[in-house]
């Protein structure tokens, strides 16, 4: 009997994890499925993991200590497209495979880009007088799963949408998106700018004043990433030189405090990660995690892994 344990401060809805219920019970009677919600003391995660053979999470931290406690532990899902949240290096030393769940949530982030998008462009629905997203140009600052969602709803506005990315050019091109040379002709060319890249390596701070003061003032930028792939002091530059500039995200900023003191009017942030946060993402991350996990144990199947 493998155990499997779910393990969420932000819970999977009911219909979801009925779903989840669904999935093993159809792969036999091998699995033992246990729920870990709405904890509060971190003693908890690592007593319910250490007899635990799979581990689903969401936005949970799972690091050294959590991998120590857990030495049952086979694989790790994070339900999600991002897995900042889990030391890969840790899962790595002791065998753990890690895994996410890559589109299931793109939909959902896809759509919260746009609405946030039209509500810059909007002057957040103050009354003042503001555009429309027709006839604009969009820049897609990076193009996964979730950049090519904001591409399919953004043609549908009647926007002209650009992209920069160093490893999907053909991809880009063969459905009709014009790649631009350089991150920098990207900024200068579009109207709204969306980052679809993760917080690691290169991309770390990548946004920064030099790319930054490429934007026209009166410019959108609309960060449903993480907030780790912007210098914030360098945002912090371009909102005190560009009036008109205005920064849209579900990621609140280390710097919050500047923003509300100066520049009211030309911000939003979400109170808390937003991207994913439907009942349609919420489902099927979750049944996407657990089909993971059984496939990894009757075949073997690693498709994908983070860790390699």
């Amino acid at each position: 009997m493998k155990k499997i344990l779910i393990a969420t401060e932000k819970p999977f809805a009911p219909v979801a994890l009925k779903k989840i219920e669904k999935v093993f019970d159809k792969a036999g009677k091998n699995y033992q499925l246990v729920l870990l919600e709405s904890y509060k003391e971190r003693k908890e995660l690592l007593q319910a993991v250490a007899d635990a053979q799979a581990l689903i999470v969401r936005s949970d931290k799972v690091d050294a200590e959590v991998f120590e406690a857990a030495s049952n532990l086979q694989v790790v899902i994070r339900a999600g497209a991002g897995y900042d949240n889990v030391d890969l290096e840790a899962a790595t030393a002791r065998g753990v495979v890690v895994m996410n769940t890559p589109g299931q949530n793109s939909n959902a982030v896809a759509e919260l880009a746009i609405g946030l998008a039209i509500f810059g462009l909007r002057e957040l629905f103050s009354g003042k007088p503001g555009g429309e997203l027709r006839g604009r140009t969009l820049g897609l600052h990076g193009f996964g799963y979730v950049a090519r969602n904001v591409f399919r709803i953004a043609r549908a506005f009647g926007m002209k949408v650009i992209v920069y990315t160093r490893y999907s050019k053909g991809a880009a091109a063969a459905i009709g998106l014009k790649v631009t040379h350089s991150l920098e002709q990207l900024y200068a060319k579009s109207d709204v700018v969306s980052i679809h890249v993760p917080a690691r390596g290169e991309h770390i701070k990548s946004v920064s004043y030099e790319i930054l003061n490429e934007l026209k003032d009166g410019a959108v930028l609309v960060n449903t990433a993480r907030k780790e792939v912007v210098n914030e002091p360098d945002l912090v530059r371009i909102m005190e030189e560009k009036p008109n500039f205005k920064y849209m995200s579900d990621i609140t900023p280390d710097c919050e405090n500047i923003f509300k003191e100066k520049f009211e009017g030309r911000y939003f942030f979400t109170p808390k990660k937003a991207g994913a946060q439907t009942a349609e993402a919420n489902i099927n991350a979750g049944v996407a995690a657990a089909e993971q996990i059984v496939a990894f144990f009757e075949k073997g199947d690693r498709t994908f892994q983070v860790n390699k």
